[in-house]
């Protein structure tokens, strides 16, 4: 299993963060790799909320991921899987309430892990770890910067 981590402060109220995390028809106008959002599931966000997106990637090409939502907890934790060629991935977004320069802010740390569920999968986990490792990192932090401007706010990352 491997693991990436990444921390955003964004200077915005936790709940003014998590309604950007759960706006799904305005996740693609906030998310530079987000392409077309297809929502599976009919009713409001929460367990079971299912949504199909395009993805650019780094290399150029895009990949369409499905995503699920496993667990929230508003405003301060959603949790998000999603199968791969081999792997799955969980995707937990953590939002955590701080202080800073006397204003509301939010901590905003988002962790991906990926679970190999076939050989092949530990095979190319084992083979391009590290590399996979640093694309997932810069697509996550590329993601906090994208949810930072969404908020109106500009924050340091700090990697976890």
């Amino acid at each position: 299993m491997s693991t990436v981590a990444v921390t955003r402060f964004i200077e915005a109220h936790a709940v003014d963060v998590w309604r950007l995390l759960t706006d799904l028809p305005g996740r693609a106008a906030r998310l530079t790799a987000a392409g077309p959002i297809e929502v599976l599931t009919p009713g409001p966000f929460g367990p079971g909320t299912a949504w199909r997106e395009e993805r650019a990637q780094p290399g150029g090409g895009t990949l369409t991921e499905e995503f699920l939502v496993v667990e929230t907890l508003a405003p301060h934790r959603l949790v998000l899987c999603s199968s791969g060629a081999g792997v799955d991935y969980r995707i937990t977004w953590s939002l955590r309430p701080v202080r800073r320069r006397r204003r509301g802010c939010t901590a905003v740390t988002v962790t991906q892990e990926a679970v190999p569920t076939a050989p092949y999968g530990r095979v190319v986990a084992l083979l391009l770890g590290g590399l996979a490792a640093r694309a997932v990192e810069v697509a996550l932090r590329r993601d906090l910067a994208d949810l930072a401007v969404a908020a109106g706010a500009t924050g340091s990352v700090e990697a976890a």
